[in-house]
C-alpha cells in the first residue's frame, strides 16, 4: 500500500518534515510493509523555504544582510534539489518579527536585506528564484531591494534617496543601467495570496501599514508617496503596476518585483506544489494524509490541506487530514476533496500543552488512522 505524506508544519510544535516522519512511525507501528512517500508542504508563508528544501534534498545558506531598520541580521535561504533553483522569504531579510513593537515604523523600513539575499541567491547560479513575500516590515514598494541590486533611485540632485517608504516623495529619477545583470537571464517567481492594488483604500498603506507601526496620518503619507513612486515607475520604467492584483504585498514589494525584476505572482500552494513535484508523487498512491496546526471552513482559500486535497481529487485518492485544532463549519471542506477531517488531540488540554505534546500526539492518531485502514484493507 501506498501512502503520501503531505502535511504543512504544526507551528511552533514541528515542521513539517518532522510531521511526516511522526506520522510514518506512527503508521508502520501498525502496517509493517507500509511505503510511505514524504512530502513535506507549506503554501508559500513562514516554513516554505523549509519545506520546499526539505521535500527536494536541497541545501540552506546563511547571509548576513542588512535588516529592516539598518542593523545587521543573518537570513537564510535554501537552493532546491534540482541546483538551480534558490527559495528565500523577504521575512527572513525584512521581517517584521525582526523589528521590535516599539520601533515598529513602516516610514523607514526597508527592503534592502531582502536585495541583498536574491543576490546571494543569484551568486549560487540559479536560473530560478523563488521568493516569499509574507509577513514584511516594510512599506517602500521594495524600493530598497532595487538599490541592493545596483539600481539607482535619485532625488532632484542626483543622490541617492533615503531607506524607507517616508523617502519616496523625493524621488525623480530611476536609473537602472547598474541593476545586476543575472537578473536578465533569472525567473523569478513569488508566493503571493494577496491580491491588493499598490495604492489607494485597499492599497498596501492602508491596508497593513497600522500593523507594521503606521499611524493614519502616516498612512496617509506613505500612500501618497507610493503613488508617487507608481508614477516614476511608468515614466521611467516603462510599466504600469499600480493596480496589478498583489502589487501592494508586502508594502508594495510585490510593485517592485514585478517592476523591476518581471516577476511573475503565483499562488503560494501552486509553487510548492509544483517544485515539490507532488502530483507526479501521488501517482498510484493509495491514500494521502495531510494537515496542520489547524484546520477550519478558511483552509479552503488556498492552504496546504486544501491544495493537497484538489490535486488527490483529480487522480480519485482519498484524503485524511489531521490537526491540532479543528475549527468551525469544516462541513464545506468535504466539497474539496477531504474524505475525513480529524484532531490529533486525544484529551482536552491547553494551548501550550497541545504544542509540547504534538509529536505524541501525532503519532498516537497516525497509528489509529492505521488500525483502521488495515481492517479495511484485509
Amino acid at each position: 500500500m501506498k501512502i503520501i505524506l503531505a502535511p504543512d508544519s504544526f507551528k511552533e510544535s514541528m515542521t513539517a518534515k518532522e510531521a511526516c516522519e511522526v506520522i510514518e512511525r506512527g503508521m508502520k507501528k501498525i502496517i509493517l510493509d507500509l511505503e510511505c512517500i514524504s512530502v513535506p508542504m507549506a503554501d508559500g508563508g513562514e516554513g516554505t523555504t523549509q519545506s520546499l528544501v526539505d521535500a527536494t534534498g536541497g541545501e540552506f545558506y546563511t547571509q548576513r544582510v542588512l535588516g529592516p531598520l539598518g542593523e545587521s541580521v543573518e537570513a537564510r535561504f535554501g537552493i532546491l534539489g534540482d541546483g538551480k533553483t534558490a527559495i528565500l522569504e523577504m521575512a527572513a531579510a525584512s521581517g517584521l518579527e525582526l523589528v521590535p513593537k516599539e520601533k515598529r515604523d513602516a516610514t523607514v523600513t526597508t527592503t534592502y536585506g531582502t536585495g541583498e539575499l536574491i543576490k546571494a541567491a543569484l551568486d549560487k547560479n540559479v536560473e530560478t528564484i523563488l521568493i516569499g513575500i509574507g509577513g514584511s516590515a516594510t512599506n517602500d514598494g521594495g524600493a530598497g531591494m532595487i538599490q541592493a541590486l545596483g539600481g539607482k533611485l535619485l532625488d532632484s540632485c542626483g543622490k541617492e534617496i533615503g531607506f524607507g517608504g517616508g523617502q519616496l516623495s523625493n524621488l525623480c529619477k530611476i536609473d537602472l543601467s547598474n541593476l545586476d545583470k543575472r537578473l536578465e537571464k533569472t525567473k523569478i517567481i513569488v508566493a503571493c495570496d494577496v491580491q491588493n492594488p499598490l495604492t489607494g483604500v485597499s492599497g498596501a498603506s492602508h491596508i497593513f501599514g497600522k500593523q507594521k507601526g503606521a499611524n493614519e496620518e502616516q498612512r496617509e503619507l506613505l500612500d501618497k508617496n507610493l503613488k508617487h513612486y507608481a508614477e516614476i515607475i511608468r515614466r521611467d520604467v516603462g510599466k504600469d503596476v499600480e493596480n496589478i492584483p498583489g502589487a501592494g504585498a508586502a508594502g508594495g514589494l510585490g510593485a517592485g518585483l514585478m517592476a523591476f525584476l518581471s516577476a511573475e505572482l503565483k499562488k503560494g500552494i501552486e509553487i510548492v506544489i509544483e517544485y515539490s513535484k507532488l502530483e507526479e508523487k501521488m501517482q498510484g498512491a493509495d491514500l494521502v494524509i495531510t494537515g496542520e496546526g489547524s484546520i477550519d471552513a478558511q483552509t479552503r482559500f488556498g492552504k496546504t490541506p486544501y491544495g493537497v486535497a484538489m490535486t488527490a481529487k483529480k487522480y480519485g485518492i482519498p484524503v485524511i487530514a489531521l490537526a491540532g485544532n479543528v475549527g468551525k463549519d469544516i462541513d464545506v471542506l468535504y466539497e474539496y476533496g477531504f474524505t475525513a477531517i480529524f484532531s490529533i488531540l486525544p484529551r482536552v488540554e491547553s494551548l501550550e500543552k497541545a504544542i509540547s505534546n504534538g509529536k505524541e500526539n501525532l503519532q498516537y492518531m497516525s497509528e489509529s488512522i492505521a488500525r483502521m485502514v488495515k481492517c479495511y484493507t484485509k
